[in-house]
């Protein structure tokens, strides 16, 4: 290695989107760099030409740059190590094979797929290993010629040693696997395509990457890898192979969870740091009771010591507590301003250049009430559609349960002459009226409160009546009340 500066890679294939456990991935790399003030590289592995997409690359860096996990050289950025996409790198690995074919560290194999079955096949009955079992290793000239004028085109084997592969994971001690239950695999396809083990190794040493931070399914990939490094007198990284994170129900996390695309959290209307902030938390822990933490924090805590050895848990009711908590803290103007394209999107608004300043403090007013009560910006469209629409939807449970009472037509109608001939339409005014309306009807408070929130906004719950009904003003208010008026009525008929 060049130096001994701390260099670790995040290197995704670009067959879809970047979800939670490539995210996270990511992050814990990114974090390690940042506290040990080392180089996070972004590299896309992009050799399979069947699944790999452009778009697939554009969902990686816009799901990245959504998180805030800046990268310090690969695509966009450059760097000295680049280029940074694998297919742009094909000379790399070919001049690699070309030592190890010299080295006879590695051998051209003919053998078709048939062949190959066959030969597995028989390996199976005799009680062997179904390992490649060298039929190529040794061709004389003749016989590759031959091959040659069948039109077969060669893969590229690695000639496996039989010897135990010992290498010491920083987060599960020493592991060991047996070189001779590997096998002679396939390190150059037969159309000059390196497979995956093979580009990732070579992509590591010159990229020098100092330690190798990703997901426990990679585990078995690793001996196969050193094996490469040493085929190639290469210097191995250090590797830490992290839990996998689990859905609740202890199955592989997939969309059923939950755990969808992290651009989709953004849809979905979650805050990119509550967003960090949680798959942060997705098998480390700080040490201590602390759950929320800026990224500088997060940087500083940051040690492989405290990522946890079990499998993480993840849960959409925690990433929402931990949203809702951000949403709590955050200023009503930043609050308003994310919300805006969720707005257009209900149309509740029309285009975000259009928005009156009287429209945008109004929007301001309706956050202010609801803040704390919802979890993330799809939750607020369906908790404040009836601040936004003329006419609203009463839920078919609250109308019977609490609208549709033989003494409730009245009541509204009372408290609407009322408050029709209110002055100043303000909180204390508001709850004076009701008061007195309650007081001349003789009757609880619920039983006038209940049914005018329902009236109002078409729900059971919600904030503060008499806020609620400021903020709606009382020209909508009255009509509304009205408007329940005529509905229950219609209904009794």
């Amino acid at each position: 290695m060049k130096n001994k500066e701390i260099r670790v890679r995040f290197a995704p294939s670009p067959t879809g989107y970047l979800h939670i456990g490539g995210a996270r991935t990511a992050l814990f790399n990114w974090l390690y760099a940042r506290h040990y003030k080392g180089t996070f590289v972004l590299r896309i592995e992009d050799t399979d030409q069947v699944r790999s997409t452009e778009e697939a690359v554009n969902v990686i860096l816009e799901g990245m740059k959504w998180l805030g996990l800046d990268w310090d050289e690969g695509p966009e950025k450059g760097g000295e190590y680049g280029p940074y996409y694998q297919m742009q790198r094909l000379h790399f690995y070919q001049e690699y094979t070309e030592k190890l074919l010299k080295d006879k560290k590695a051998y051209r194999c003919y053998c078709s797929r048939e062949e190959l079955a066959e030969s597995r096949e028989k390996s199976s009955k005799d009680g062997e290993n179904p390992n490649y079992d060298r039929h190529c290793l040794n061709l004389s000239e003749e016989e590759r010629k031959k091959y040659e004028a069948e039109g077969r085109k060669p893969v590229i084997r690695l000639k496996i040693p039989a010897q135990k592969i010992v290498f010491d994971d920083l987060l599960r001690g020493e592991v060991t696997f047996d070189g001779e239950l590997i096998g002679d695999f396939v390190i150059m396809k037969s159309d000059g395509i390196p497979t995956y083990n093979y580009a990732v190794v070579i992509d590591d040493a010159m990229m020098d990457i100092t330690h190798v931070m990703r997901g426990d399914d990679h585990i078995s990939n690793t001996p196969k890898q050193i094996l490469i490094y040493e085929a190639l007198g290469l210097t191995i990284p250090e590797f830490s192979h992290i839990p996998m994170i689990m859905g609740q129900d202890h199955t592989r996390l997939s969309k059923r969870h939950g755990a969808t695309s992290v651009m989709e959290y953004e849809k979905m209307g979650y805050i990119a740091e509550a967003v960090v902030n949680y798959i942060a938390h997705l098998g480390w822990s700080s040490g201590d009771e602390r759950e929320i933490f800026t990224k500088e924090e997060l940087i500083k805590e940051f040690s492989l010591d405290k990522i946890s050895k079990h499998a993480a848990v993840f849960s959409m009711e925690k990433l929402n507590w931990v949203n809702s908590e951000y949403l709590k803290n955050m200023p009503i103007d930043s609050i308003t301003k994310m919300l805006l394209p969720f707005l257009k999107d209900a149309n509740y608004i029309g285009e975000e250049e259009s928005l009156s300043p009287e429209k945008n403090e109004y929007i301001k007013e309706v956050v202010k009430l609801l803040q704390g009560r919802f979890r993330n910006f799809i939750q607020f469209i369906e908790y404040a559609d009836y601040f936004f629409t003329d006419k609203i939807d009463i839920e078919p449970q609250s109308f019977q349960n609490v609208l549709n009472k033989q003494d409730v037509p009245d009541i509204l109608q009372a408290l609407q002459e009322q408050l029709s001939s209110l002055e100043y339409w303000n909180e204390e005014n508001i709850e004076n009226t009701v008061r007195e309306v309650a007081s001349s009807l003789q009757i609880k408070g619920g039983q006038i409160i209940h049914p005018t929130r329902v009236a109002l906004s078409g729900k059971k719950v919600g904030p503060g009546l008499f806020e609620m009904m400021v903020v709606l003003g009382k020209e909508k208010t009255v009509k509304r009340l009205k408007e329940a008026v005529e509905k229950i009525k219609e209904v009794k008929k």
